[in-house]
């Protein structure tokens, strides 16, 4: 097999065959370079749209074929960020999704989920880079900051002129980052920070970093650190099987002095974190499907091309059999999650039923994205074809904002009234 890229011209049409002489004049399949959407609309969903919405996510697909995919890969390979991509992504006009104002583009829940799915479609390190910077950093600003903070640190973070972090998560607490450890002193007209924070997207080279910490009164609050603050040390976290673009940071917070004005003024308790992670947890399960979509897409396209004992493999009864699970578990989620991002809209939906579509999303991704590896067999596991990119950093997708087994005891404790995190046996 040769294994070279075709121009993203072919997007839409899939994969393209070319003679090598190695194969005796036979044809070989060129990696596709995402499959195209012909088949993944199955409900015509598409329809459903304005042609706004038709129209942007487009203009996202194309960005992400044309400008991502190319490079992409090499920059995995390394574990770097490609930061190149950073002031094209900003001519997209879509930093800040669905906050109004303050130079963002005020989306619709719907609409930032369209863009989060074309975003993932073609890497989830991309399109984690862009949730960490407005899901989880800006969207703290927009829900906690008083408008002065607004006015300060929102419009360059949507021109991404400054990039954004979220320090949250700890070494010692994930799934019970309640219970954070890094402490906020308030000293004169400033906050003294000291702790450790693991896991942080875009940390290593945030021009502001959200970190939340709890305060003399024991309450937790989020607070502005601004790149080059004394005490600040963030250093990346090597050997990740996964999202190996993004920059996750351990970061060491050794009496880091905020100004007090730096305090986002509506954070008060941990309840007001939720807030943030509500929304992006909404995100990630888009993300969800946008790489589900990805490797659909290209299992389709591939097996379409490749011939096994004189025939394509789409010839074959179980091949038909998995592509047509795949497509049912993807108009599944696209229903799923885009009658949340109604209920987002309108202002009825729940952290249970956020917590359902990321818990769903992120598990038939998971099994998508596995069978579209095992589909294009030996080629599934080289980065040419995408797959197994996708099918590594999905595991991340599955972990972070929530791991499955917390989205689900979150959905289970909304349907039952008992609380499962902590059990306390019930009294007989």
């Amino acid at each position: 097999m040769t294994a070279t890229q075709p121009p993203a011209a072919n997007s839409e049409s899939g994969t393209t065959t070319t003679v090598d002489p190695a194969t005796n004049g036979k044809p070989v399949v060129e990696p596709p370079v995402l499959g195209g959407p012909a088949h993944t609309d199955y409900y015509l969903l598409d329809d459903l749209l304005t042609d706004e919405q038709r129209a942007l996510r487009r203009r996202v697909r194309s960005f992400m074929d044309r400008e991502v995919l190319p490079i992409i890969d090499p920059y995995w390979e390394r574990a770097e960020f490609p930061h190149e991509l950073v002031p094209k992504l900003a001519e997209l006009g879509i930093a800040g999704f669905q906050i109004p104002g303050y130079g963002s583009p005020g989306m619709s829940n719907v609409t930032a989920g369209l863009v989060i799915l074309e975003l993932a479609r073609g890497d989830l390190s991309i399109s984690t880079f862009a949730g960490v910077h407005s899901a989880l950093a800006m969207m703290s600003i927009a829900l906690l900051g008083s408008e002065e903070q607004k006015q300060r640190f929102l419009p360059p973070m949507a021109r991404l002129e400054k990039v954004g972090a979220f320090g949250l998560t700890e070494p010692a607490h994930g799934t019970d980052v309640v219970v954070l450890e890094t402490t906020a002193r308030r000293d004169g007209d400033s906050y003294v920070l000291n702790g450790h924070k693991r896991w942080i997207g875009n940390a290593t080279f945030a021009d502001y970093s959200i970190i939340w910490a709890r305060g003399d009164d024991g309450h937790v609050g989020g607070y502005v650190v601004e790149k080059g603050t004394p005490g600040f040390e963030s250093k990346a976290i090597a050997g990740k099987t996964a999202l190996r673009c993004v920059q996750n940071a351990q970061i060491s917070l050794t009496d880091v002095r905020v100004p007090a004005e730096n305090r986002l003024a509506g954070s008060h308790t941990f309840r007001d974190t939720e807030k943030v992670l509500m929304a992006s947890r909404f995100c990630v399960a888009w993300e969800a499907i946008g790489a589900a979509i990805a490797g659909y897409e290209t299992a389709l396209a591939y097996t379409q091309q490749r011939h096994q004992f004189g025939m394509p493999l789409t010839s074959f009864q179980l091949v038909q059999y998995r592509l047509s699970q795949m497509l049912a578990d993807i108009t599944a989620m696209l229903f799923m999650t885009r009658r949340l991002s109604q209920l987002l809209d309108e202002g009825k939906a729940t952290m249970p039923e956020v917590a359902l579509a990321k818990m769903h999303n992120t598990q038939r991704a998971r099994a998508i994205l596995a069978d579209a590896r095992d589909l294009l067999g030996g080629n599934g596991i080289v980065l040419d074809y995408h797959v197994a990119r996708h099918l590594c950093d999905i595991e991340a997708i599955d972990t972070y904002e929530g791991t499955d087994t917390v989205q689900a005891l979150i959905v289970g404790r909304d349907i039952t009234g008992k609380n499962a995190f902590v059990p306390v046996p019930q009294p007989r």
